[in-house]
């Protein structure tokens, strides 16, 4: 077996594993309230960070300046 076949049947494996998860947690009620109350966690919490992280490094790597605030 080559290294591409290795790397394609371990994709298949990896991907039919994930459906059979996601078609068990779709499927429970429990299970599924437990993904959406971790998905919020996610999105509120390291997802926001990372976004805010990314957007002031493009704006560092722009090069621009903040704004400035004429107060006269």
């Amino acid at each position: 077996m080559t290294e591409d076949q290795a790397r394609t049947t371990a994709n298949v494996v990896m991907a039919a594993a994930a459906l059979g998860a996601a078609v068990i947690v779709l499927r429970n009620r429990k299970l599924r309230r437990i993904a959406w109350q971790m998905a919020r966690q996610y999105a509120t919490g390291p997802l926001a960070v990372g976004m805010a992280a990314l957007v002031r490094d493009a704006w560092d790597k722009s090069e621009r300046r903040p704004p400035v605030l004429d107060r006269a």
